[in-house]
C-alpha cells in the first residue's frame, strides 16, 4: 500500500506542468493525491484514470484545483487519454448524472461555478466517474476513475491553500 502511495505521488506530480521541486505533498487518500504548489499559488486534488478504453496517447487524469489570488476555488478538470474530435463532447459520469463540459483537443472543464459545485457534490457521493468522448480517428473515448478518496483529497486541497486566500 505505500508503494502503491509514493507511485501515485509521483504520477500526480509529473502530470502537472510546473517543477517536481515545487509541490508539497498533502496527503494521499486511495487512489486521490492532494497537493499545494505554493510558487503558483494553488493546491489540487489529482487522480489517473484506472481504466481506459483504446490505446492511449498520454495518462489521463481529473483533478479539482484551488487558486487563491484568482479566488477560483474548487474548478473541475481533465485530461483525456488521447485527443478527441473537434466535432465531439467531453461528457463526464458519475453516480447516474451526466455533465458536458467545456473542452479542446485534451483537455475539459466545467462550464461555470454551477458546474463545478454539481460535479463535486456528484464525486462525494459516487463510486466511480467516466469521461467520455469521441477521439480523432472516430473510436470511443472512455476514462474510468474510482471516487474513493476523492472527497478527503479535495478538502485537503481546500484546506492546502486556505491560508493563502486573499484578504479581503
Amino acid at each position: 500500500m505505500r508503494i502503491a502511495a509514493v507511485a501515485l505521488a509521483a504520477i500526480c506530480l509529473a502530470a502537472m506542468s510546473t517543477p517536481i521541486a515545487a509541490k508539497d505533498s498533502l496527503g494521499v487518500f486511495n487512489s486521490w493525491g492532494a497537493f499545494r504548489d505554493p510558487a503558483v499559488p494553488r493546491c489540487y486534488a489529482i487522480a489517473e484514470s484506472e481504466d481506459i478504453r483504446g490505446k492511449a496517447e498520454r495518462k489521463s487524469y481529473a483533478s479539482v484545483g484551488f487558486w487563491p489570488k484568482r479566488n477560483v476555488r474548487a474548478q473541475f478538470h481533465v485530461r483525456l487519454s488521447r485527443d478527441r474530435s473537434t466535432n465531439s463532447r467531453v461528457m463526464v459520469g458519475i453516480g447516474g448524472r451526466r455533465f458536458q463540459l467545456t473542452a479542446n483537443r485534451s483537455d475539459g472543464w466545467s462550464q461555470d461555478r454551477r458546474m463545478d459545485a454539481a460535479i463535486i457534490a456528484a464525486l462525494r457521493s459516487a463510486n466511480s466517474m467516466t469521461i467520455e468522448s469521441t477521439g480523432r480517428d472516430g473510436k470511443p473515448i472512455v476514462d474510468a476513475y474510482l471516487l474513493r478518496g476523492a472527497a478527503t483529497a479535495i478538502d485537503a486541497a481546500s484546506l492546502g491553500c486556505s491560508r493563502l486566500q486573499p484578504r479581503g
